[in-house]
């Protein structure tokens, strides 16, 4: 594993050298340059062009939800080791003076802190499946969401893939088995389709969620032998050791139990989504292509459109 974290070390210093990414003081947090954004720009708009015609309904989010939004996802029981959430200040004129005095002396001034009502969401669908349950009954052809948002895993390290706050864009399908099933076909072929378009090398293979503990070791199992998560795969730092740059996901009635959500039969709903990390992406084509992306094939500019 030495070898493997000096490359992601040595990545990441030619990232921050070069100026695409910011070093914000913590592994995995980082800002993102002009040039950077440009590149994450053109990847959205690549997607957009496949996935806007199927006309699906536009959410945008904030990379926090609602505490107990997390609690009824499941989320908790799975991967607790990867959850955020967002603490404030709630002592007195007391308290805050006790605070200032920690910070003089380099103590812990977080005592005060207490948890509020927002969490950090660990995926951007997360938003989408109680807006859709609050809506009652789906119609027959059930619901296609368009959603992007910044996500937060609590997972430091520095792979310059693996960061802590990151983006995803995704596609959520929700109705029948049928129809979740033949989304995230559809969308395994597409994304495939995208991904060479911008001239990288990848493999598409069966995955698993990183489950925590005893028990999610019988998840992941159990996930892996139902094919119920694909990843397209993206060497990056290492090709022994590819990153996964894309999910197809289908969830059974996972979610559609967890918020109550009905087909227009009355039926559990079913969903799935595909997912595409914009910021691992983005790292692929500079390592792919090289840091100027001006110098870029000519025929990948013209998808990303830059």
């Amino acid at each position: 594993m030495t070898v493997l974290a000096d490359a992601h070390r040595a990545y990441r210093d030619d990232l921050l050298r070069e100026g695409l990414l910011i070093s914000m003081g913590v592994d995995g947090l980082y800002g993102r340059s002009g040039a950077f954004e440009q590149v994450v720009e053109g990847i959205n708009a690549a997607f957009s062009a496949v996935g806007d015609p199927d006309g699906p309904e536009v959410m945008r989010f904030p990379p926090g939800i609602g505490k107990l939004q997390l609690e009824q996802s499941g989320y908790l029981k799975s991967s607790p080791q990867l959850v955020g959430t967002v603490h404030s200040f709630t002592g007195n004129d007391r308290d805050h003076r006790a605070m200032l005095e920690r910070i003089d002396k380099h103590g812990d001034w977080t005592a005060e802190q207490k948890t509020t009502e927002v969490a950090l969401a660990p995926a951007a669908c997360y938003g989408v499946y109680p807006a859709i349950a609050a809506r009652g009954r789906m119609a027959q052809d059930g619901a296609l969401v368009d959603v992007y948002t910044y996500c937060f895993r609590h997972e430091p390290s520095i792979d310059p893939a693996r960061m802590q706050m990151f983006r995803q864009r995704e596609h959520v399908r929700l109705g029948s088995e049928t129809q979740a099933l033949a989304f995230r076909k559809l969308w395994m072929e597409r994304g495939r389709a995208i991904i060479g378009s911008f001239a990288l090398p990848f493999e598409v293979e069966v995955a698993n969620d990183p489950f925590f503990g005893r028990t999610g070791k019988l998840l992941a199992t159990s996930q892996r032998e139902e094919t119920l998560k694909f990843e397209l795969l993206v060497p990056i730092t290492s090709k022994e050791h590819p990153t996964a740059c894309v999910s197809f996901n289908y969830h059974r009635d996972l979610f559609g139990r967890a918020w109550k959500i009905e087909t227009d039969a009355g039926e559990t709903a079913h969903t799935a989504c595909v997912g595409f990390g914009v910021e691992r992406i983005a790292l692929a084509l500079f390592k792919h292509h090289g840091f100027a992306f001006k110098a870029w094939p000519r025929s990948v500019r013209d998808v990303l459109g830059l």
